[in-house]
């Protein structure tokens, strides 16, 4: 068998499509960390049995997180003001196991006030249910600031 028709028998029998679920998983992850003061966000990002841990250690669920939403109007992105901090992801490794992937990055969260980024260790683990990505457990573990008054 050649090359060519070994991949078309591998696409024909549902081999799984793991560079594109990696792909999909990246662009859900960096447009959450764009649109984090957003609900909409939260809401399609999370699913409905996370369990999340925080970097103090505190442990949440998604109605926890979806509560700081209450009360606040969900403006417009086009018209929002600019958010406190801006979160990016760095370092993003994505491990794609079937339906399940492991996702583990630096996040930083830069300060809009000038004043400086903290950045944190993240882990999420995601699942594919009905076609869509959603994150069932995430642990955030904060990067120590450099102390340089020792060296």
């Amino acid at each position: 068998m050649n090359l060519r028709n070994l991949c078309l028998l591998l696409c024909f029998l549902g081999a799984p499509a793991y560079s594109s679920d990696t792909e999909d998983i990246k662009a859900l992850l960096h447009d959450f960390l764009a649109r984090a003061d957003q609900q909409a966000a939260h809401e399609r990002f999370w699913a409905d049995d996370l369990v999340y841990t925080s970097s103090s250690g505190s442990r949440t669920d998604k109605p926890t997180i979806m509560s700081g939403f209450e009360g606040a109007e969900e403006s417009d992105p086009d018209d929002a003001d600019e958010p406190a901090t801006i979160y990016t992801g760095e370092e993003v490794d994505v491990r794609v196991y079937g339906d399940s992937a492991v996702v583990a990055f630096k996040l930083v969260g830069t300060p809009t006030d000038g004043s400086q980024p903290l950045y944190y260790f993240n882990t999420g683990t995601f699942l594919k249910r009905d076609g869509k990505w959603q994150v069932v457990a995430w642990q955030a573990t904060k990067i120590p600031e450099k102390d340089t008054t020792t060296e």
